[in-house]
């Protein structure tokens, strides 16, 4: 049985929650697909896009631990892995 507040002032929260809550899902959704098709890029070995979409991902979710919707310490380790993961793809042989 769903919630059913009583008193207005209740009524709003549950409003405002329902409101965060259905902005919050599409932040998250907007961070884990510019993430995925980051390491998609990785994987096919496009130097060039793969550096785009990085820069595009890091955007996407610094602006998402901005706003409050996923926690930087989760943000910066996505952003870490990705990063590590282009060095290495892209690596330069030492000479």
């Amino acid at each position: 049985m769903p919630h059913i507040p009583v008193h207005p002032s209740a009524q709003k929260r549950h409003r405002q929650s329902l409101k965060r809550a259905e902005r919050n899902r599409a932040v998250k959704t907007h961070a884990r697909s510019a993430a995925k098709s980051t390491q998609v890029a990785i994987e096919s070995g496009d130097e060039a896009k793969a550096r785009a979409e990085l820069k595009i991902a890091t955007k996407v979710l610094y602006k998402a631990a901005s706003s409050g919707t996923m926690h930087r310490n989760t943000v910066r380790r996505k952003v870490a892995r990705l990063s590590a993961s282009l060095h290495r793809k892209f690596a330069k042989p030492a000479s």
